[in-house]
């Protein structure tokens, strides 16, 4: 009795959180999205130099070909954050981002590093996300395949799009004996599965929203890092990304899980 009024209370502050942030919680949720794109696009104007001789150092290019990758990860990025910011065009870019994720994942070599290909795949989840908001519900990409019942592809984006987002969290995992891990690991193991699922998603996302942000301020604090030294852009890169994710955990906060969910069923039984 005890555990059900401590999980009525907690859906109900999750309840009355999204009640008072509704009309601004899809903004924030899109500006902390887009905020690795962001600050890439940023950092490829003013690390042009840097990232061309890397690009050319690595797969031998020259520098024409090296100076018009870092061109199309600039352009590419800035522009589909000014269209997502602005709510124009908001399925073509991020169709863009996409693009940039491939584009980065292989140039990059982060294909053969499993955590950071986890947490570019995180990112292509909330991309998802943000491409099923962006979607009104009686429309669809896929005009003319038969849908069952009311499965949108909408709703398959939002069920990819909460799978995906999970693979952030697993790369947070620690394997070690203390007692703070391994509750860490049980925690956040249990809230990620509900996520996936869609079971008391926006009470789960919400948490881990939360928890997320208090990791990312704690161990990514770059500022802290002198601007030459090269852990200060390693941790604003970790910084970023783990905001893109919160982002997209927000999303599902504000949007909900979708048709493919657990919630959704609730209501048929």
């Amino acid at each position: 009795m005890g555990q059900s009024d401590l999980m009525s209370t907690a859906e109900d502050f999750a309840d009355q959180f999204l009640r008072l942030t509704k009309q601004y919680l899809p903004h924030v949720a899109r500006l902390c999205l887009i905020s690795t794109f962001l600050e890439d696009g940023i950092r490829m104007w003013f690390q042009w130099s840097e990232q061309r001789d890397y690009i050319d150092a690595t797969w031998n290019c020259g520098y024409f070909l090296a100076s018009i990758f870092v061109f199309i990860n600039l352009f590419g990025q800035l522009s589909g954050c000014i269209l997502v910011l602005s709510r124009n065009f908001v399925q073509y870019a991020c169709f863009g981002l996409f693009g940039i994720i491939a584009l980065q994942t292989v140039a990059y070599s982060i294909l053969w590093d499993l955590k950071f290909l986890m947490r570019n795949l995180a990112l292509g989840g909330g991309l998802l996300l943000l491409l099923a908001e962006s979607r009104s519900e009686g429309k669809s990409m896929f005009a003319g395949v038969p849908t069952m019942r009311e499965s949108s592809p909408k709703q398959y984006m939002q069920l990819g799009g909460r799978v995906l987002l999970v693979l952030m969290f697993m790369t947070l995992l620690h394997f070690d004996a203390s007692f703070f891990s391994i509750l860490q690991n049980i925690v956040g193991t249990a809230l990620i599965i509900l996520v996936a699922v869609g079971f008391k998603t926006k009470l789960a996302a919400l948490t881990l929203v939360i928890w997320l942000f208090a990791i990312n301020i704690y161990f990514n604090a770059f500022w802290t890092i002198p601007a030459y030294k090269p852990m200060h852009d390693f941790l604003k890169y970790d910084f970023f990304q783990t905001m893109s994710v919160i982002g997209g955990l927000l999303l599902v906060v504000a949007l909900g899980p979708g048709g493919v969910s657990m919630d959704e069923k609730k209501k048929e039984w």
